[in-house]
């Protein structure tokens, strides 16, 4: 319990923990809840007053200090939990730039939408603008935002993620592959297509396993009856479902599933064989305009490096290969 308040400043932790924990039902509950990293996703030195509510102020998905920034990353969610390290490698090998990262880890499709207001995002009561250097997503979807002339190529692959199915530790709705997704009763929490690039994966995952008639179900006859919950953000909502008991299921990448894991939280998950699973290629491009190319490069150069390479690993990701 008292490593989530890591972060939080001790004459603010003493006030707000029994509030909270009074609120869940017990400290054992607490958490469940985001950003789950105890404030080691920032880079910034001094931190001023710090004021952190879980579950209430926390705001996970957004890291750094953006007024000051040399680098900013809009980077897609998948691998949120990989940049702490990956930033402390990069500021390690480029101190120039310790403590002047930004980095966003919200869906790859709402960070277009970003990039098309000018790096302007608003957040409940706070608006702020951080124009992006560079831009991270799936392979296929860097190399339409170059065509559309966002990004600036070559696109930049460097790692390969595969579909897990993530469920409450224990398993206790007993699914054994994708197949039981398509079962009346069992609920699910899934990747919404509008704007989550790894629900094209799932839904080929699905196919390959059951047909169009599994697609179909899990994607829209459980979406209009209400067993299957569209995520908007399904790397936070996914993990935190399941552990609410709102959900039995739900299809993630294999390194969600790994860190929720390795932080200890109540999560699991169930292989996906490799003729039903999909494998996703990773990649960045420099945004056009970038307003710090050098630092752009720079980061786009370290990625795809060994320091960088062997971080990815810890999560299951593996190296991208170009194909001969």
């Amino acid at each position: 319990m008292l490593k989530l308040f890591r972060y939080v400043a001790m004459g603010v932790a003493v006030a707000v923990l029994p509030t909270i924990a009074a609120a869940q039902g017990g400290q054992g509950k607490a958490n469940i809840f985001p950003p789950w990293q105890g404030g080691t996703n920032n880079d910034v030195v001094k931190r001023g007053f710090e004021f952190t509510v879980p579950e209430v102020d926390d705001l996970p998905d957004f890291h750094g200090d953006p007024c000051h920034a040399k680098l900013v990353l809009y980077v897609g969610g998948n691998y949120f939990f990989a940049m702490a390290p990956l930033v402390a490698e990069f500021e390690r090998l480029n101190p120039e730039y310790k403590g002047k990262l930004y980095w966003e880890t919200i869906p790859p499709g709402l960070l277009v939408k970003q990039l098309k207001s000018g790096g302007t995002i608003t957040v409940g009561n706070m608006t702020w603008t951080a124009p992006a250097d560079v831009y991270f997503a799936g392979l296929a979807k860097v190399k339409q935002r170059i065509d559309e002339g966002l990004l600036v190529g070559p696109a930049v692959p460097y790692v390969t993620n595969t579909l897990t199915i993530m469920v409450p530790k224990g398993n206790p709705a007993h699914i054994t592959g994708l197949t039981d997704l398509g079962k009346p009763g069992v609920r699910l929490v899934m990747p919404n297509p509008e704007f989550e690039g790894i629900a094209r994966q799932i839904k080929a995952a699905l196919k390959k396993a059951g047909g169009a008639a599994l697609a179909t179900r899990v994607y829209d006859t459980k979406v209009k009856d209400g067993s299957t919950i569209l995520t908007h953000i399904h790397h936070r909502q996914t993990p935190l479902f399941l552990m609410q008991g709102r959900a039995d299921a739900g299809v993630t990448w294999q390194s969600e599933a790994m860190f929720q894991e390795q932080a200890h939280n109540p999560i699991s998950h169930v292989d996906i064989p490799d003729a039903q699973n999909s494998t996703a290629i990773y990649a960045g491009a420099e945004v056009k305009s970038a307003k710090h190319p050098r630092a752009a490069k720079a980061w786009l150069s370290f990625i795809r490096s060994k320091p960088a390479l062997a971080i990815f690993e810890r999560y299951g990701f593996k190296a991208y290969k170009q194909a001969k």
